[in-house]
């Protein structure tokens, strides 16, 4: 890559672990004003702390913390992002998540609610008051982080599935929208990354098996996988790219989802998974 970012303004919430520190690295590795953002303080500081060992030419980070399904809190973070170096050029709406794992018939609508709105009204409200900033910026780039979740079914995923898929469409709707203000949307579709969170599946397991056996190329990915990947949506290397969806994920894409049955079965049964009523 031999143009860098230098003087871009870029904001990656959920910044502060996992992929979302890998993007950000990336990013002021090769010059950008990254605004790392997430619910808690300690993980962005720490997260500060060790990205300013990967800051070149010109580079820089700063934190802050902000609660992507808060309105306020986003226009805060954008407007703060913008401030660094006086414009916004870029967003990486890493911030997401799941929970209320299990079959349909037994989700809680309340949790099912609450995973809706971190994955996909956190990612509207990142694009609803980014994009006057990027269109005075004369143009820039937003990258959503979806997952092959939001593309080929997950067992027991709940509402988990449904918010990915959703900031997949939000992100092609506003490449058509924003195309003409030079504004570019794309998301990016990590499989098995080896983040904190995939921590939890055994390694020696179904679950692990599972993934394992329908990836091509036999492995998991490690962050930067993704962290490189937008490091290039966001910089001008991919001006002609808008409105992708890209895997990031060994060849997962090409076979089935991961099967969590091992994690479910155990507490609910069988036959509640089939959808029979559990019993009081």
């Amino acid at each position: 890559m031999n143009a860098t970012l230098k003087d871009y303004g870029v904001l990656v919430t959920g910044g502060g672990t996992g992929i979302g520190h890998a993007c950000a690295a990336a990013l002021v590795a090769d010059g950008a004003a990254v605004t790392i953002c997430g619910r808690t303080e300690a993980t962005l500081v720490d997260s500060a702390e060790r990205l300013k060992d990967k800051i070149a030419n010109g580079g820089s980070v700063q934190y802050a913390i902000c609660d992507v399904t808060d309105e306020d809190s986003v226009a805060s973070v954008v407007a703060l992002a913008a401030d660094l170096t006086g414009t916004l050029n870029g967003v990486v709406a890493n911030a997401g998540g799941g929970g209320g794992m299990g079959p349909y018939h037994l989700q809680d609508t309340s949790e099912y609610l609450r995973v809706l709105h971190l994955n996909v009204l956190g990612t509207m409200l990142c694009v609803k008051h980014s994009v006057p900033y990027m269109v005075e910026a004369g143009g820039g780039s937003f990258v959503g982080m979806s997952s092959i979740a939001g593309h080929q079914t997950h067992l027991w995923f709940g509402a988990y599935t449904a918010g990915k898929a959703g900031i997949e469409a939000i992100c092609r709707n506003a490449a058509d929208e924003y195309g003409p203000s030079n504004i570019r949307f794309n998301a990016i579709r990590p499989g098995f990354i080896a983040t904190e969170i995939m921590e939890n599946i055994p390694r020696e397991g179904p679950v692990y098996d599972s993934y394992i056996d329908n990836t091509p190329m036999a492995d998991v990915g490690q962050p930067e996988d993704v962290g490189n990947l937008a490091r290039f949506l966001i910089g001008p290397e991919s001006r002609w790219i808008t409105g992708e969806i890209i895997n990031v994920d060994g060849g997962h894409s090409l076979r089935r989802g991961p099967v969590f049955t091992a994690f479910v079965e155990p507490a609910l049964g069988k036959e509640v998974l089939q959808g029979k009523r559990p019993e009081s």
